[in-house]
């Protein structure tokens, strides 16, 4: 995350936490006086946006702080945890919907339509404004959980102002839980995202977009490079991808290793790979047991080194 991204953040958080809570209120009492199952749903999903925007905002705080010796890659995935909860929030919100909704279609009731097209009305305009605040440009997950919130929650209103109209014009109050089921299917697919975002880092697969074999092949085509091992590929955190790898190279090479590290340091910085860690091996050197270390004294000296 950038620097300047990194300061704004809390304020962007803290302004857009003031708008929902706002909006919370009044969709509460717009939808319980009304009777608009769309407008409660609205008011559910807002809630979770406070509970969300509350724990990113905390989360921030806490990725700001250094690495240290007990952290030593930084806390970085703290805002990992944020979003995973965050994603999981919308989910179980998204079941109470849908819950609802059966209920409502089954059992159709009274909507006063007017009320709830001016609150969802106003609803949106909140939206909106915490979208802005927010940006919608995001290399961390915390804050892309946040802002998908927003977005999910700008949709529901845009439902539920068209469920209203419909109730105007017919007087067919079906399109309030249909409405909220649109709602419930929109909050599930922001949430799944966001989870399966967040657990991809946390179980360290290689990152989203970047093919580990091609990346492999381009090395092993370096002049001097006979064979590349022991490769890994993970993200530290969304946006922060990492590469280790053992590079044997010839041993009239060994003298010009810096030069080719250089090299394998392009490749990578051209995948957008700037955390990177090589260690460098003469061909007479056999990969010991555990593929790590040349077990021949009569080698060059191994070299290892981490940008």
């Amino acid at each position: 995350m950038n620097t300047e991204y990194h300061h704004s953040a809390p304020r962007r958080l803290i302004l857009s936490l003031c708008v929902t809570l706002v909006l919370f209120l009044g969709e509460l009492a717009g939808g319980l006086m009304s009777n608009s199952l769309g407008l409660l749903s609205d008011a559910g999903h807002v809630l979770t946006d406070a509970l969300a925007l509350s724990l990113s905002l905390a989360a921030v705080y806490v990725m700001r702080r250094p690495s240290d010796s007990r952290a030593t890659y930084g806390y970085q995935r703290v805002g990992l945890i944020a979003a995973v909860i965050n994603g999981a929030s919308l989910l179980v919100i998204a079941v109470f919907i849908f819950w609802e909704a059966v209920h409502r279609l089954v059992t159709p009731e009274p909507v006063a339509s007017g009320l709830m097209l001016g609150v969802a009305a106003a609803g949106l305009v909140g939206n909106l404004i915490m979208a802005a605040i927010l940006g919608h440009s995001h290399t961390d997950l915390n804050m892309k959980s946040a802002w998908l919130h927003v977005l999910g929650d700008a949709l529901s209103s845009v439902g539920v102002i068209i469920a209203g109209v419909i109730i105007y014009l017919t007087g067919w109050t079906v399109a309030d839980p249909l409405v909220s089921i649109f709602v419930g299917i929109v909050i599930i697919v922001g949430g799944l995202r966001v989870v399966r975002e967040s657990l991809r880092v946390f179980l360290e697969f290689s990152p989203a977009g970047l093919n580990l074999e091609h990346i492999v092949k381009e090395i092993r085509a370096l002049p001097g490079v006979l064979d590349v091992h022991d490769v890994h590929l993970w993200s530290i955190s969304l946006g922060v991808p990492s590469f280790s790898a053992h590079v044997q190279v010839s041993v009239s090479d060994m003298e010009h290793v810096d030069a080719l590290r250089s090299r394998i340091e392009a490749i990578l910085g051209r995948q957008g790979i700037t955390h990177v860690t090589l260690q460098m091996t003469s061909s007479c050197c056999s990969p010991s047991g555990n593929g790590h270390y040349c077990t021949n004294p009569s080698c060059p000296t191994v070299h290892k080194y981490t940008q």
